[in-house]
């Protein structure tokens, strides 16, 4: 496996295991460490993966299934759309803002999806964080283990959104996987406008949905 299908992998598998964590963690009187609940559930989620993996690779479709389940009510999708499009969002108007948390969200899922049906050897190891008693916020730092190379750092952004912790970046080896389409946002928007981004967005995960489908066919 690639780097940048590991990373990927690594970036879908984290939103996967919040997911499952917080399912468990929402039954405490109060609201765990981050760190704590995604330690607790991050072996169970990843046997997930490994158990499906021959199913998931000959339906590769199957993945839509988990992300809706385990990942997107676990995301703070709009604080990550606010982060893609920068200073531009505040220029959006209140349809185009909506428009685009949806369009950022598929391209999330299309361009992961791939790469959490191939998760399969690697382990991540979280370290403790302290927060204080009234945080909103917390930055948890990790890191990934992977057969015959290297561990890669990464670091991920939660914060508590309607009494959850909620996803809303997360860094793989210093590199927001985030903030990293903001360029290509910001260069659409400067040809053709958030209008023409929009296009942009929509026409790109028609391309992703179509190749998924064939891939799911061949």
């Amino acid at each position: 496996m690639s780097i940048l299908k590991f990373i990927s992998a690594v970036f879908v598998a984290v939103f996967m295991v919040v997911g499952a964590a917080w399912s468990q963690a929402a039954q405490a009187e109060s609201i765990e460490s981050p760190a704590v609940f995604l330690e607790r559930t991050s072996n169970q989620v990843i046997k997930i993966l490994r158990d499906d993996h021959e199913l998931l690779q000959k339906e590769p479709e199957r993945v839509y299934k988990i992300i809706d389940d385990y990942i997107l009510p676990h995301l703070d999708n709009v604080t990550m759309a606010k982060l893609a499009m920068g200073k531009n969002w505040k220029k959006a108007s209140k349809e185009q803002k909506l428009a685009f948390v949806g369009e950022f969200k598929d391209l999330l899922v299309r361009t992961y999806s791939k790469s959490l049906v191939e998760f399969k050897d690697q382990e991540i190891n979280y370290f403790p964080v302290k927060l204080a008693a009234d945080a909103h916020k917390a930055s948890v730092k990790a890191e990934v283990i992977q057969p015959g190379g290297p561990s890669i750092p990464m670091a991920y952004r939660v914060r508590i959104k309607n009494n959850a912790w909620k996803v809303y970046d997360i860094k793989i080896d210093g590199v927001s996987l985030v903030t990293s389409y903001r360029g290509t946002f910001t260069q659409e928007i400067r040809k053709s406008g958030i209008d023409g981004l929009l296009k942009y967005m929509r026409d790109k995960n028609s391309k992703l949905a179509s190749k998924v489908n064939s891939n799911a066919k061949s």
